[in-house]
């Protein structure tokens, strides 16, 4: 969206909801990739079990905390943006665990 300062106020109301839709049905229909989430959920599960063979109970709760509540934040933040379903799931997926295609 792109913001002209002398662009009228109603002419601005109609062109902003429309962009929006417009960007909206371009992430509903593109397709989600979920290889570098799905390695990123791997080593955060790896982690997590390494936390709790080693007795290491305060840190597991931190860092499961810190990703459920990542999860959480994304799943309302797709939810909020008109994702419904499996496709919001998938993008909160590729927020919260997405890291991974660095591996």
């Amino acid at each position: 969206m792109s913001f002209d300062e002398n662009e009228p106020q109603a002419f601005r109301e109609q062109r902003f909801p429309a962009e929006r839709a417009g960007r909206r049905e371009v992430r509903k229909t593109a397709s989600l990739d979920s290889g570098g989430a799905h390695i990123g959920a791997a080593v955060v599960t790896v982690a997590l079990v390494l936390l709790g063979r080693y007795g290491k109970l305060v840190a597991l709760g931190i860092v499961s905390g810190v990703f459920l509540l990542w999860f959480s934040a994304a799943l309302a933040w797709a939810y909020a943006d008109g994702d419904h379903g499996r496709h919001a799931l998938q993008r909160a997926y590729n927020v919260t665990f997405g890291w991974g295609d660095g591996f």
